[in-house]
């Protein structure tokens, strides 16, 4: 069976720098694997009937890593983008805006 290949958005897009700076890349990764660790622990506790109160803490905990991880994304990209000027920089302004808001 033949199974067609769907563009790589990344590609389309300019990077924002995250390997630029390793450490931030690796607070993000750290962050990320907190969060899905938390989350596969919160659906089995769903499954086995666990307590409301703890699966709500718990999808605090994940909601709360990942906006840590997406605010370090756009710092990083933002100290980035501070280096550029002209075209490049307004084209990263707006985006980084559109980021941001998208975490609001």
């Amino acid at each position: 069976m033949e199974t067609s290949k769907q563009p790589d958005e990344s590609t389309d897009q300019k990077t924002i720098g995250l390997d630029h700076d390793p450490v931030a890349m690796r607070q993000i990764v750290n962050r990320l694997k907190r969060a899905h660790g938390q989350l596969g622990g919160t659906i089995n506790l769903i499954e086995n009937g666990g307590n409301c109160r703890e699966v709500v803490q718990q999808m605090a905990a994940i909601s709360k890593a990942i906006d840590r991880a997406g605010f370090l994304v756009i710092a990083t990209a933002m100290r980035e983008c501070i280096g550029q000027d002209g075209e490049d920089f307004k084209e990263n302004q707006h985006d980084l805006e559109r980021m941001f808001l998208s975490l609001a």
